[in-house]
């Protein structure tokens, strides 16, 4: 009986200490989760953020970590799907994530963001670009390396008029929180102007094998260009289907489009398409050390919103040290009132989110490579 009794005491003692243990070694890492769509037709918008946290994390451990501890990854896949995005954010929050860098679609962003806000876990997207993110403040945990989108429809029509000298206008969208936002953005900014008319407007389903349909009703609408608001994968059967039919119609689009991946798929029919993106920020140095590190870890170029990820996942992590804990008003704090040099420059979040001074640019697919137009 006292063998027993000996043999019982021991074990519940050993459990104790291993709960303990467990306990600290949890508590001895900085927990950063990182979600996107790391599988499906749009991977390769949300892979480059996981090699950009990779490679931050790596950096910072070596150099000792945040407050005296390592960074731990934590990555969970949401095929930027908003009903897969509530699953992948309750995950990362069981898991004890202390900050998200994602996710990357604004549709499985805003269905993720509310999880996270009731679990005061702040969360910051290289890509989501859906102003009602910020600008609505239901979201005061949420912030971004990109700008929203209004800017970048503002850019896309004053291109379209300004530049291309352009008067009638079709405008597209694949009816997603991203893509029928920047439409409607650009289909507002045109019917104020004087100078430009749409002449078609309609949303496509995404996913659609054929879009003959909508193609046949951009020719016999004259339109001289198309603004679409959407993602590479029904851009680039658009563009083909339209070039097939012999339509040269201008085609401008967004940083859902502005990836290689619609290159390689649309091919030679993407010769000349316009698309928007983050701005060009080759020359920064800490932007070359970071394309480096990324051609020696992976054997390749960065895909697409990787500097925007790398700046985010730096400004995450830098924003603890700052704060001096993971404590949630902390580290917002310290996100809204502490400058860090990043890939994209310095840079701070105003009180929405926003990051100040980052911005969009336009550029045009030529000899097969998206150039920055100047």
């Amino acid at each position: 009986m006292k063998n027993r009794l000996a043999q019982f005491l021991i074990v519940a003692i050993v459990g104790v200490f291993m709960v303990v243990a467990t306990t600290a070694t949890a508590a001895d890492t900085i927990k950063l989760g990182v979600a996107g769509p790391h599988s499906g037709d749009l991977a390769s918008y949300g892979i480059p953020t996981i090699k950009a946290a990779e490679l931050v994390v790596k950096d910072i451990n070596a150099k000792g970590g945040v407050l005296g501890k390592q960074v731990e990854l934590l990555v969970e896949d949401d095929v930027c799907k908003p009903e897969v995005a509530t699953n992948t954010a309750t995950k990362l929050v069981s898991e004890g994530a202390h900050v998200v860098l994602g996710h990357i679609c604004s549709g499985a962003t805003k269905a993720a963001l509310g999880i996270y806000k009731d679990s005061n876990v702040p969360v910051m997207s290289p890509s989501a670009t859906n102003p009602a993110l910020t600008q609505s403040g239901d979201y005061p945990n949420f912030f971004r390396t990109i700008a929203s989108d209004d800017a970048q429809a503002r850019l896309e029509v004053d291109f379209a008029l300004d530049v291309l000298k352009l008067k009638k206008i079709a405008v597209l969208h694949d009816k997603g929180d991203y893509g029928k936002g920047l439409a409607e953005f650009a289909k507002d900014f045109l019917e104020k102007d004087p100078r430009a008319e749409v002449v078609f407007y309609e949303g496509i389903t995404p996913g659609a094998v054929d879009y003959s349909a909508v193609v046949q009703k951009i020719k016999k609408s004259d339109a001289e260009a198309v603004i679409f608001g959407g993602y590479h994968p029904e851009a680039s059967k658009i563009v083909t289907q339209m070039r097939k039919k012999r339509m040269d119609t201008i085609f401008i689009s967004d940083d859902g489009v502005k990836d290689d991946t619609f290159i390689k798929v649309a091919q030679k029919y993407a010769e000349g398409v316009y698309a928007t993106g983050p701005m060009d920020v080759s020359s920064n140095p800490m932007a070359i050390a970071a394309n480096e590190a990324h051609k020696k870890a992976y054997g390749a170029d960065p895909g697409a919103f990787y500097l925007n990820a790398y700046a985010a996942a730096i400004a995450l992590l830098n924003a603890i040290e700052q704060a001096g804990s993971t404590d949630y008003d902390a580290v917002t704090n310290a996100l809204r009132t502490k400058d860090v040099e990043t890939p994209l420059g310095k840079i701070r979040f105003d009180d929405r989110g926003d990051a100040i001074g980052v911005g969009f640019s336009m550029y045009q697919v030529k000899n097969g490579a998206y150039v920055e137009l100047k």
